[in-house]
């Protein structure tokens, strides 16, 4: 169902009412991306601190407007038509991080890559994976990011997080986090507001030069040099979505601008003039191929946001959960 439009312009009256931050109309979310592809959001919010979210939680749960909580957009693929509904991102306020005797604290907004520097520089060992990770802390413990054998809930304590549509927030311990491989129980409606960390004491130099190896190892063997939202498929128990997608011959192969990796299979790059409905047709290519050919069902990494054709989604949500 659409959003109404005159619904959507009192929404963002009264969020600007309500809110420091910034309330626009029927603004693109690719630059939201890493993909930086996508069309607009009925709604975007940018919300400043935790009491912008009392506002929009305030606002947005008396509405029937849906919403999407947009991070650096590493792991989403927003159609062509855009969302149709509220889009939330938490802005500068949501970045910041401080540390006292090993235990650190982050802002949900704050750049893993930038945290795990940061935390390196401090002699604090524990996030050195987080420098491979596009994300922000908030994505990081909503997907339980993880790279080189380390996960976020190996070093995670807990959390606070704002739910919305009940219009509070709480601390989750890790257990009531519920972490699993890329997932979390986190809701839909659950905004990660900051992270809490345990780190063990490190070289500092030791712990920077691990870093640049990771950094290495990633420039030789990803690309990174081309849009892309980094794995688009989880690994299947005991095996690697990468190698079943080289093995079914896939790599190089193009369906629009869009085409699996030649440096890696189980990454999707984009070429000049590619389209959202490009890379969602190539995914839903690659996945039933690796599925007739090896009896495995692919699960996406990347979640689909807004209207896509009708096969692809069919396709993509037959994944499990």
């Amino acid at each position: 169902m659409s959003t109404d439009a005159a619904a959507a312009r009192d929404l963002a009256a009264a969020l600007r009412g309500r809110i420091r931050g910034r309330v626009q109309l029927d603004t693109s979310l690719a630059a939201f991306t890493t993909y930086h592809l996508g069309g607009g959001a009925t709604v975007l919010v940018v919300a400043d601190g935790p009491d912008d979210l009392d506002g929009v939680a305030a606002v947005w749960r008396a509405s029937r407007i849906p919403l999407l909580v947009v991070g650096r957009g590493s792991n989403i693929l927003v159609s062509d038509d855009g969302f149709d509904g509220v889009a939330l991102h938490l802005g500068a306020g949501f970045v910041w991080m401080d540390e006292d005797a090993g235990a650190v604290r982050a802002g949900a907004a704050t750049p893993m890559p930038q945290l795990a520097r940061w935390t390196a520089r401090r002699g604090l060992a524990g996030l050195q994976f987080g420098v491979a990770v596009p994300g922000s802390v908030g994505g990081a413990v909503r997907m339980n990011a993880g790279a080189h054998g380390c996960e976020t809930r190996d070093v995670i304590t807990g959390a606070e997080v704002m739910d919305l549509h009940a219009g509070r927030r709480r601390h989750r311990s890790v257990d009531d986090l519920g972490l699993s491989y890329r997932k979390s129980g986190l809701g839909p409606h659950d905004i990660v507001e900051s992270a809490s960390f345990a780190l063990v004491p490190a070289e500092a130099a030791a712990l920077s030069a691990e870093m640049r190896e990771i950094v290495r190892w990633r420039k030789e063997n990803q690309p990174g040099g081309e849009p892309n939202a980094g794995s688009v498929f989880a690994n299947p128990e005991g095996d690697s979505a990468g190698r079943l997608i080289e093995a079914a011959g896939l790599k190089g192969h193009r369906i629009g601008q869009a085409e699996v990796s030649a440096k890696h299979a189980n990454f999707v790059v984009t070429r000049p003039g590619a389209t959202a409905t490009d890379v969602a047709r190539l995914m839903a290519h690659v996945r039933s191929v690796v599925r007739e050919r090896f009896g495995v069902a692919l699960r996406p990494e990347i979640r689909l946001i807004g209207r896509f054709p009708r096969e692809v989604m069919a396709e993509l949500e037959g994944a499990p959960t």
